[in-house]
């Protein structure tokens, strides 16, 4: 059986550039064993009226679907396919303009290319997973008469974690701030929220598992409507109406449920959600910005201990910021309109804009207290990584609590080492009394101002990190 004789009669190959196969023989095959899957292409097809093919490899040809509205993202949605002649497996890689009066004229281009695995296929359902970089997950074809089908995308289950998108520092945008949109920035625990069955679970940045330390957050899936969902978000205590991440610091290392019940009573935490990237089992990320804020306010509503912060007009980004400093917070957020969320990634699509010189470090060693601070740390030796090995970048003798020197000298003893973890150099006048740890904690300072010799002038401690990996820590401003 000659599967591409329809496809050769549509088609003439002195006036196409299509791919146009001599005659070949091919097998229909049964459909019940033998091939997993193959390759799949999505042509974006702009002919008498725009479409978009959907072609799977199948027994040596594209097997082929024209979709008037695409491939669906929305589980709650079919949308119509109409199975079409056969291609040739070349065509997997054409684009180009089909002349007039040809078959399909028009321009074609490749809207999404990669695997696909068969999950069931027979004359009236083909059930696959697609891996395309555009559209991923299970997908069912059946037939409804003649060559008319439905398209309908299978409900995914939650991912078992995400590593958050992050921003770049920077400068606001100079031109075009039409494009951008503007969000305050929470001096917080960055948290990513996975709802499912009326069930809470949250988890920090690094994957940790932190859903017993913030017991006040368990009604935020009924507040979502029981709904499955996915949020990215940050944990804040506030303190007279403003963030306040010493008040924070009790409250992000606590294990147990019955300290956590307790503190949450004194210091109650709020997440505060600024994205969605999943919901009820569609995948949001390849949306925009945009798109996703509209999702997201329809989702969450303000009330208990959870918000939806609003987002502002990039032309109103100045204004914004004024407002941050008035209000004594980090700073700001642009984030431009169109840009898609791209998990672990540190994207200039996303440019934190801060008030203050703030940095996270890695403490690699201590000098020990004298006078009232006899027994305890005198100042922390701190670092960023650079080019692979971990570089002084100061000492950190100021912003300390007596509850914080006596919480980091605890963490820090079982950490003790012979020898400096730093790959450079570390002024002589530390380096000597330095008591030297493995570097594991990072914590966060504040600080004046950069030096020429690459430190930091009058850092002042604000709290630990155990959220950030050490290894992530360069320098930001």
């Amino acid at each position: 059986m000659d599967r591409l004789a329809d496809y050769r009669n549509k088609r003439d190959p002195a006036r196409t550039p299509e791919p146009v196969p001599g005659a070949a023989s091919t097998s229909a095959g049964d459909g019940r064993g033998g091939h997993p899957g193959g390759i799949f292409v999505v042509q974006e097809h702009h002919a008498r009226r725009l479409h978009w093919d959907l072609r799977l490899e199948r027994d040596g040809v594209l097997v082929s679907w024209a979709l008037p509205k695409g491939v669906p993202d929305d589980p709650a949605v079919n949308h119509l396919a109409v199975h079409t002649e056969d291609h040739p497996l070349q065509y997997a890689s054409f684009s180009g303009e089909i002349p007039r009066g040809q078959y399909g004229a028009g321009s074609m281009t490749i809207w999404d290319h990669g695997a696909y695995d068969v999950l069931k296929w027979d004359v009236r359902e083909v059930k696959f997973v697609l891996h395309g970089q555009r559209v991923s997950g299970g997908y069912v074809l059946f037939a409804t008469g003649g060559k008319n089908w439905m398209i309908h995308r299978e409900r995914l289950p939650l991912p078992a974690s995400v590593i958050p998108m992050l921003a770049t520092p920077g400068q606001p945008p100079g031109h075009h701030r039409e494009e951008w949109a503007v969000e305050m920035k929470w001096d917080g625990v960055r948290a990513l929220a996975f709802m499912e069955n009326g069930r809470l679970q949250l988890m920090s940045r690094t994957g940790k598992d932190i859903t017993a330390t913030y017991p006040e957050l368990a009604g935020l899936p009924s507040a979502a409507g029981r709904r499955q969902v996915l949020l990215d978000g940050e944990i804040v205590a506030f303190a007279d109406g403003r963030p306040d991440f010493e008040a924070l610091q009790p409250r992000m290392h606590v294990s147990s449920p019955a300290q956590a019940a307790r503190l949450a009573q004194t210091t109650p935490v709020t997440y505060l959600a600024f994205d969605v990237l999943q919901l009820d089992g569609r995948p949001l990320t390849a949306l925009t910005y945009a798109d996703r804020r509209d999702i997201l306010t329809s989702v969450i509503p303000n009330g208990g201990w959870w918000l939806c912060p609003p987002s502002f007009p990039g032309e109103d980004l100045d204004a914004v910021l004024a407002a941050s400093r008035e209000n004594g917070l980090e700073g700001v957020l642009a984030k431009r309109l169109d840009s898609r969320y791209e998990p672990g990634i540190r994207s200039g699509d996303w440019v934190k804009i801060k008030n203050l010189l703030r940095q996270e470090v890695v403490v690699a060693g201590f000098k020990p207290g004298k006078g009232n601070r006899t027994g305890q740390i005198g100042s922390l030796l701190v670092g960023v990584y650079e080019s692979g090995g971990l570089r002084y970048c100061g000492h950190v003798g100021t912003g300390f609590s007596d509850a914080a020197l006596r919480m980091l000298g605890g963490k820090l003893a079982p950490l003790r080492r012979a020898d400096s973890p730093f790959a450079g150099p570390v002024p002589p006048e530390y380096a000597r009394p330095a008591v030297w740890v493995e570097p594991r904690l990072v914590i966060e300072v504040s600080f004046e101002r950069w030096t020429r010799a690459g430190r930091m002038r009058a850092p002042a401690y604000q709290g630990l990190r155990d959220d950030k990996d050490p290894a992530d820590v360069v320098r930001e401003t």
